[in-house]
Order: structure tokens, then C-alpha cells, then sequence
């Protein structure tokens, strides 16, 4: 496995229709290798079998810092996206190819249950609902901060996923016991180490070439969370990093990263 992060030059022309379009930067991404196909997202290879697969995160730092991160089975090659949507004089530099490339499994094998780590996460928060009786159930996304963070907390996706979300210090919390209780449903925005930002809408349709094309096009919500975890079970947690969390997957969503945690911040001490 690989962890590759690309720097998006985006006063680039070309920058600005892959970001503008889920579904060309799928393309872009799958063409990276040389053994895929820039297929369409729900052609095999695609699909959720259990296999180590493709990922990738927007992340939109600021309006001219925005990094592209993949994780992968193979390494991949950049070079289309650097002539694209990067900085190719300074790409011709053989140490500066215009991306970095780490292999990721010896840091996927040291996870050990009880770590504890800074995560950021791009995800696509849905529920099924059923308007009427009788209705069959409809997958909708969900839009408040309040039930996307919900999404993430709940308890059997944590486990099946191999972790657990820090809970705050009770010192740490504004609120008595770090929730409270909006119309009858508990929010836990207090409570835990996690953060909800960066919702985006986004709305296309497929390629001419899409045999699915008849559904219709594309309607997703997706935000990215960051917060501290616990590992509860490393194998799990591997396969979370690795085959992604949620919908999605093909416009950017499930995957999630890790770094170490900031030291705390003491009153008072400086340096």
C-alpha cells in the first residue's frame, strides 16, 4: 500500500474543472495507474469486495492550498496531473517530480490497539428513511452538523471500523457533562474530540458512457471531520484506512488518515 499527497496548483485552468467535477477527478486519479482504466465508479474493481482499492481526499486547506492525498495498492504516477493541474517546470527536477509517494503498510502494521491519533475524515453521512408506509426505504443524506456528527459516533460503525473517539476531558467541556438535549435527541457536540466542517453539496451526472446513466445523476453531501481516536482494533482500523469508510468512495469520500496528536496546550508555558 501507498500514501501519495499532490499539491493542486489551482490558478491552473485545468485545476479548476477537475476540482469543479467529482467525477473527472475519479478518472484522473484511476488513470494514475497503469493497470486500471479510468472507468466509471460502479464498474468492478470499484466496488466494495473486500479488497485493498483506490481512495482519495480533497483536502481544501485554504483557496490557493489544496492537496489531493491517495492511498492505493500500487504507486502511481502523477505525471498527467502535474502537467495539468500542477507546476511542471518545477516537476522537471528528478527529486521534485511534483508529488510525494511513502509506502504505507509499515505504518498500517504498527498500529497497535490502545494508540491514540489525530484523524481527518471526508465523508458522505447518509440514513435511510421511509416517507410513507409501504414506501421503500431512500438513502438521504444528512445535513445538520448535529446528525452528521452522530453518523460517525455511533457505536457498532466505530467498532466495525476499529476505533473509538476520544471523549474530552470533563475540565475541557462547556457544557455540564459535554451534552445536551435538542428536541429529544442528544447532541454530542461538546463531548467528544471531533469537529465537523467543510460541508459541500454537489450535484452531476454521469458520463454518456455510464451503462448506470439511467438512475439519473449524481446528488451528494459530504463533510470532513476531524477529531482524536482510540484504536480498538487494529486489523479492523487497517481495513478502514485501506478499503475506505461509507458512501461514496469513488467522488472522494471514506478516506481517512492519521497523524500524531498535538501535545496538549499548558497555561502559561511557553515554548
Amino acid at each position: 500500500m501507498y500514501l501519495t499527497r499532490f499539491r493542486v496548483n489551482t490558478a491552473r485552468p485545468g485545476a479548476r474543472r477537475l476540482l469543479s467535477s467529482p467525477q473527472s477527478l475519479h478518472a484522473a486519479v484511476m488513470s494514475a495507474f497503469p493497470g486500471l482504466l479510468p472507468t466509471s465508479p460502479d464498474s468492478p474493481g470499484t466496488r466494495d469486495n473486500g479488497a485493498p482499492r483506490v481512495l482519495w481526499r480533497l483536502d481544501h486547506n485554504a483557496r490557493a492550498e489544496v492537496f489531493l492525498y491517495l492511498v492505493s495498492p500500487d504507486r502511481p504516477d502523477l505525471t498527467h496531473l502535474v502537467e495539468q493541474t500542477g507546476w511542471p517546470t518545477a516537476a522537471l527536477n528528478p527529486e521534485t517530480p511534483g508529488w510525494q509517494t511513502r509506502p504505507y503498510t509499515p505504518f498500517l502494521d504498527r498500529l497497535t490497539e490502545g494508540d491514540n491519533w489525530a484523524f481527518r475524515l471526508t465523508a458522505n453521512p447518509v440514513h435511510q428513511i421511509r416517507r410513507k408506509d409501504g414506501e421503500p426505504t431512500k438513502r438521504t443524506a444528512h445535513l445538520t452538523p448535529v446528525h452528521q456528527m452522530r453518523w460517525l459516533l455511533d457505536p457498532e460503525r466505530q467498532a466495525r471500523a476499529g476505533f473509538r473517539i476520544t471523549e474530552k476531558p470533563h475540565a475541557e467541556r462547556l457544557l455540564p457533562g459535554g451534552t445536551t438535549h435538542l428536541s429529544k435527541s442528544e447532541h454530542h457536540g461538546d463531548r467528544y474530540e471531533l469537529t465537523v466542517r467543510d460541508q459541500r453539496s454537489l450535484a452531476f451526472s454521469k458520463s454518456r458512457d455510464d451503462r448506470a446513466s439511467k438512475r439519473g445523476p449524481v446528488s451528494l453531501v459530504t463533510v470532513t471531520f476531524d477529531g482524536r481516536l482510540e484504536v480498538t482494533d487494529p486489523q479492523a482500523l487497517r481495513r478502514t484506512l485501506t478499503q475506505g469508510l461509507g458512501k461514496a468512495k469513488a467522488y472522494g469520500c471514506g478516506l481517512m488518515t492519521l497523524a500524531p496528536p498535538a501535545p496538549p496546550i499548558v497555561p502559561g508555558h511557553i515554548g
